[in-house]
């Protein structure tokens, strides 16, 4: 016979699902240094199961019940902030999401390379004046395509000159982005669909 606490872990295992959390600006450049073990030590020890990260750069695949998940993001800021000294916040989706971030994305059809292309994960769906102030010529020959959440880039030249920066879209959107090179974000995806 279970427990009632074995019971309610049963449950929030079979009530799970897979997410990704997305980290904004840690190892990069020297700063902000994070161990991926730590990252991933940290939530388990929140509860989520199933904890895998990918590269440097702070990508979480982890699995949970939808009521955690949505806490995830301020509780994991929340332990870097305490126990790292630095500020990092943090963007989730879950696997269907991710999903149509990929199936969506408007320069894979115009045939881009895929080596130019990048995401813009925003932590909100930004008001519609506001993308509508986003400047289309900010950074030539770079261009951008706003849908829903995202921001999807285009970026011949790479992103280190680029002027379609989180801070820019941050500040003109009103929220908070993580960018993730298209490599990045099939490889997560891939990740997530394995279980």
């Amino acid at each position: 016979m279970h427990s009632t606490a074995t019971f309610e872990t049963d449950r929030a295992v079979k009530d799970s699902a897979i997410y990704v959390a997305l980290l904004r600006g840690v190892n990069v450049g020297g700063k902000n240094r994070l161990p991926m073990k730590a990252l991933a030590a940290m939530f388990a020890d929140a509860g989520c199961g199933d904890v895998r990260t990918y590269i440097q750069s702070g990508n979480v695949v982890f699995a949970a019940a939808p009521a955690l998940a949505m806490e995830i993001p301020a509780l994991i800021a929340a332990g870097i902030a305490e126990r790292f000294g630095f500020q990092a916040p943090v963007v989730t989706r879950t696997a269907a999401q991710l999903r149509q971030v990929v199936a969506r994305n408007p320069y894979l059809a115009a045939g881009a390379p895929e080596t130019a292309l990048h995401v813009l994960f925003l932590a909100a769906a930004p008001d519609p004046a506001r993308i509508a102030a986003l400047d289309p010529d900010r950074s030539p020959p770079d261009t951008f395509v706003a849908q829903g959440q995202e921001i999807y880039v285009h970026a011949p030249n790479g992103l280190g000159r680029s002027k379609l920066t989180n801070d820019y879209f941050d500040r003109t959107l009103g929220t908070i982005s993580t960018g993730r090179n298209w490599r990045t974000v099939t490889t997560l995806l891939a990740m997530m669909e394995q279980g």
